[in-house]
């Protein structure tokens, strides 16, 4: 069977029109009619029934948690909870203010003994509370640990400068605190024990 050049240029043509017959103009392109598989279906509303400004889509009121109007006036007062308490670290900050201004020496104070063991005493207690809460909080605990000793060292040097005013601010804040000259050393403390081990012939000095 032989095909000439004129059949196969013609086959190729009708390839290649149906390729392209989707994106021909609409002109040219084939129109189709397909007959829909279900009918679309027709609902007539009246205009009467719906009221002006009114959603058709939007639920009835009683589906909605919270209504428009309800949580206004709610957040009027800054830090103060549903219950009319104001949160525990905002009490905590307003002692923090009070504790430090009593026991400043004067109005520029921020960096007196008595000025950081005031502000220490208060951030104690409110780490203290915060861990009976949180008892397997460990980095706080960490924290809360370290800044005992630091508050410590300030009344002992606080003790050794100025006796009186580390008995003002032990007796103002409550803090027991035993006096470093009461403390035995390490050396003290074993002088009265006989030692342990006997001291080894070879290493005894001639």
């Amino acid at each position: 069977m032989v095909i000439s050049t004129k059949n196969i240029l013609s086959i190729l043509l009708l390839v290649s029109y149906e390729r392209t017959a989707a994106f021909a103009p609409p002109s040219l392109a084939r129109h189709v009619t397909v007959d829909p598989l279900c009918k679309p279906l027709l609902v007539s509303v009246d205009v009467g029934e719906i009221e002006e400004g009114s959603d058709i889509d939007s639920p009835p009121a009683e589906d909605y948690i919270v209504n428009v109007g309800e949580l206004e006036g709610e957040d009027d007062e800054d830090g103060v909870e549903d219950d009319g308490e104001p949160p525990e670290w905002y009490q905590s900050a307003q002692r923090l203010d009070a504790l430090r201004k009593e026991h400043r020496r004067h109005d520029n104070d921020t960096g007196s003994p008595e000025f950081q063991v005031a502000g220490m005493t208060e951030r104690i207690s409110y780490l203290t509370k915060h861990l009976k809460v949180h008892p397997k909080d460990f980095s706080t605990r960490r924290g809360l640990v370290a800044l005992v000793n630091k508050r410590r060292r300030l009344l002992n040097y606080l003790y050794r400068v100025d006796s009186e005013r580390y008995t003002s601010v032990i007796k103002s804040l409550g803090i027991r605190h035993k006096i470093p000259g009461n403390v035995e050393d390490k050396a003290e403390k074993y002088s009265r024990y006989p030692g342990q081990k006997a001291v080894k012939k070879h290493l005894l000095k001639k």
